[in-house]
């Protein structure tokens, strides 16, 4: 991230990794609480592995934090939390990403 904003590559990640519902569900469950994959995953009604899969991609993103614990009876427990972000998404933070692309234009994209 530049000190502007993110770049315009990095804008793409976040704008990609929250255009999925359940990432957004996930986020706004985290915001509350730190909490566990099962835990998530029954509040959120996915199956444990769908939400490993949105809880890798949040992480990958840089929008959660994971830490491994043991729980009492030594079980190992991963925990989630939301990492504070602000994202400004207007034309004027576009403008300043779009220069810094690594993808040149639009060639190879399908409509």
């Amino acid at each position: 991230m530049t000190a502007t904003g993110p770049t315009g590559d990095e804008l793409l990640r976040l704008l990609g990794t929250l255009a999925n519902p359940h990432r957004l569900r996930i986020v706004a469950a985290l915001r509350a609480e730190r909490a566990y994959v099962s835990q998530l995953a029954r509040e959120l009604g996915i199956s444990r592995a769908l939400m490993q899969l949105h809880l890798r991609k949040l992480e990958a993103a840089g929008l959660v934090s994971a830490t491994l614990e043991l729980s009492e009876d030594g079980k190992a427990m991963k925990f989630y939390e939301v990492k504070p972000f602000l994202v400004e998404l207007s034309p004027d933070a576009i403008a300043a990403a779009a220069p810094t692309l690594s993808t040149p234009g639009d060639e190879g994209e399908r409509p």
